[in-house]
């Protein structure tokens, strides 16, 4: 299995470091988000580097792994809504600020890039995408969950909720940035309907979602799994080997 590279990123926004692990040396540069409350090894844990191990070796893409900061924001259930949305903008600004500039600098320029996130993940990468198309113009979201307002959340829902929400913000876009939107973003939404995937939400979300953005034409594809395929590591496993080379 190819091997990762370590590195740690300062953010100002968060006050810490965050960890980043790198691996491949060569193509398509990716920005995979974990599941809730991941770390940045948690894709070469659970196999996923293994999965798509032929294109890293082969100079397909390299993938760049990032740790969550979900315990501080959505995950955290003693914060009202808007309070946690102000807290994952200062986990976007270590993304952008930090993590965004590095991979630039290790692929030796500004090169698109896409974007891959598993659960709670996935709503990183695809909220991502959404909002901030110019860096990352693909997206795929592995058993995602979109809408944040349903995450046990309580409280107002302010501007930060809203503009962190895509169930809400999609359903509301229009104009000239809606249509660069359409010419700029391709997202691949994939879920299972087996275990988990109902209580978890993400396979009702992914279908919302996918609604949404068949209404605003933004090119999208819908990939439902079978009612075998539940909300666990071996479906993303499968899911990202099956999808990941059609893209680098």
């Amino acid at each position: 299995m190819v091997s990762g590279r370590h590195t740690e990123l300062w953010s100002d926004a968060i006050g810490a470091n965050g960890a980043v692990m790198a691996y491949g040396h060569w193509g398509r540069p990716v920005l995979a988000f974990p599941a809730e409350r991941g770390t940045a090894w948690e894709y070469e844990n659970q196999a996923m580097i293994g999965a798509v191990d032929e294109l890293l070796a082969g100079g397909r893409v390299k993938l760049y792994c990032v740790e969550s900061f979900d315990g501080a924001s959505w995950s955290n259930a003693s914060l009202p809504l808007e309070e946690r949305a102000h807290e994952h903008a200062r986990y976007e600004a270590w993304i952008l600020e930090q993590v965004v500039p590095w991979i630039h600098a290790d692929c030796g320029g500004p090169l698109d890039i896409a974007t891959v996130g598993v659960s709670l993940g996935a709503y990183h990468a695809v909220n991502l995408a959404l909002k901030r198309a110019d860096l990352f113009p693909l997206a795929l979201g592995l058993s995602g969950n979109y809408d944040p307002s349903t995450w046990g959340a309580w409280g107002r829902r302010g501007e930060a909720a809203y503009f962190n929400n895509p169930v809400d913000y999609l359903a509301h876009m229009g104009g000239d940035h809606l249509e660069w939107l359409r010419g700029r973003l391709s997202l691949l939404l994939v879920c299972g309907q087996g275990r988990w995937e109902d209580t978890t939400g993400a396979l009702e979300s992914t279908r919302r979602l996918a609604g949404l953005l068949s209404e605003k034409a933004i090119p999208h594809e819908l990939d439902l799994w079978g009612h075998d395929v539940p909300h666990d590591w071996p479906s993303w496993r499968a899911q990202l080997a099956h999808h990941l080379p059609r893209f680098c």
